[in-house]
């Protein structure tokens, strides 16, 4: 029986326990983190590779770590102080080396690897009973088990369901940037024409990876230039994800909880405040340099159909236009968290409630998910999926703070009140 039982062993999950060990009286035999993932963050590193991604847009305060600082003392004490980069009006932020290293101090100093079970979750259900929720799980080696928990913090992303649009179907030599076999440093050193649809962030990292060749753009020719990046928009550009000021609780309750909690007011609100589909200047003045010395090229157009001929992909735009390559690699984003089935089975098995477009009704200030009769389930959100009351941030690494002020209070008096609810109906699929 554990207190607390955490789905999801990415920065949100290894955060919030971290700050349930650190600012209540929970202890490690309290809590368990279940990820069927090898190691923590290790979604998070295997996305990060796939794009190459070589610093992080978050500043150098926001880690998985519990001190803002934590981080900067970190490299000075390592005198890694040349890995917190510059940026234009805005604080440093670290390389990627350096933050997944500091994560891993983190972790292996906090010692909540050790919480971390390697098996994934199949079900959440009550207890018939009337007691604690049953997460049913099964590991890597088939074996199935109950664990029973008072509470249930899920820390859950879109997991594999990434976006691809409808006209990929079929089409053979199309891949999306976080598929398994995909390797972007592979790709670099193949001599094969490349072809990356997206006009976000990920996607111009992928595209600057692509073009570089021994760490330096190539000089080439605009005729044998063997990367295009072709995005619907003119890239555009923005430090980080949302304007600061959503880092604020105080702003946060301002602005957004002043609408009804589930409201399309507040999906609005939060879609507005997003610099979605964005890229930071340094990553746009990479593309400039790339584009210059030849080795990629930028082009603007929405892809209306595709086909294979000859072994290469002909993309047809919606301008009469096309291109062809000997491969696509999409960098299209994900499906919303709100829509996943996993969410959805989970809301009618518990009753919870759900606002505009299956955003998650939450209590603003716990954070519990709340049930269609008013009172709050023993199952709290952070991460994308509470972005109706966490705002903008709520995916991102100032999201999980921000959560995390709210569960350190929350969690601990859920989990030592006795439930003495009824049985429901089991809430069945894969996260």
């Amino acid at each position: 029986m554990y207190k607390c039982v955490i789905v999801g062993g990415g920065i949100h999950g290894a955060y919030c326990c971290q700050r349930l060990l650190n600012d209540t009286e929970l202890t490690h035999d309290d809590l368990c983190i279940l990820d069927p993932h090898e190691q923590l963050l290790e979604s998070f590193r295997q996305k990060a590779r796939a794009c190459d991604m070589d610093a992080l847009r978050s500043t150098f305060v926001h880690h998985v770590g519990t001190d803002p600082f934590g981080l900067e003392s970190f490299a000075e004490a390592r005198d890694r102080e040349d890995e917190l980069l510059p940026q234009p009006s805005y604080p440093r932020r670290p390389s990627l080396s350096l933050f997944l290293d500091y994560a891993a101090f983190v972790i292996d100093r906090t010692g909540i690897d050790d919480l971390h079970h390697q098996t994934t979750v199949t079900s959440i259900r009550r207890d018939c009973s009337g007691g604690p929720l049953v997460v049913e799980t099964t590991d890597r080696t088939g074996r199935t088990s109950s664990i029973r928990t008072r509470t249930c913090v899920l820390a859950i992303g879109p997991g594999d369901r990434y976006r691809r649009p409808a006209w990929v179907d079929g089409v053979e030599s199309i891949s999306h940037v976080w598929d398994d076999d995909f390797d972007p440093v592979r790709a670099r050193n193949e001599d094969q024409e490349t072809i990356v649809v997206g006009g976000g962030i990920t996607a111009a990292q992928l595209a600057r990876c692509l073009a570089e060749h021994d760490g330096e753009p190539a000089s080439r020719t605009a005729e044998s230039t063997d990367t295009t990046l072709l995005s619907r928009h003119d890239l555009e550009t923005a430090a980080i994800e949302a304007d600061s000021h959503w880092i604020n609780w105080n702003h946060i309750e301002r602005r957004l909880h002043r609408h009804p909690p589930g409201s399309k007011a507040r999906y609005d609100t939060i879609q507005a405040a997003r610099n979605d589909g964005t890229v930071p200047p340094t990553l746009i003045e990479q593309l400039e340099s790339a584009i210059d010395a030849g080795s990629l090229q930028l082009r603007r157009g929405t892809v209306r159909s595709a086909r294979v001929t000859e072994g290469r992909v002909r993309l047809l735009l919606a301008d009469g236009g096309c291109l062809t390559g000997d491969r696509v690699v999409l960098a299209t984003g994900f499906e919303p968290v709100f829509d996943h089935p996993f969410v959805d089975r989970l809301a009618q098995a518990f009753e919870l409630e759900c606002g505009h477009r299956g955003l998650a009704v939450l209590d603003d200030e716990t954070l519990a998910w709340m049930r269609t009769d008013g009172t709050q389930s023993a199952l709290f959100v952070t991460g994308a999926l509470a972005a109706g009351t966490v705002g903008p941030f709520a995916a991102n690494i100032a999201g999980a703070r921000r959560a995390a002020d709210r569960l350190t209070a929350s969690v601990p008096v859920a989990a030592e009140a006795a439930s003495d609810e009824k049985c429901t109906e089991t809430a069945t699929h894969t996260v």
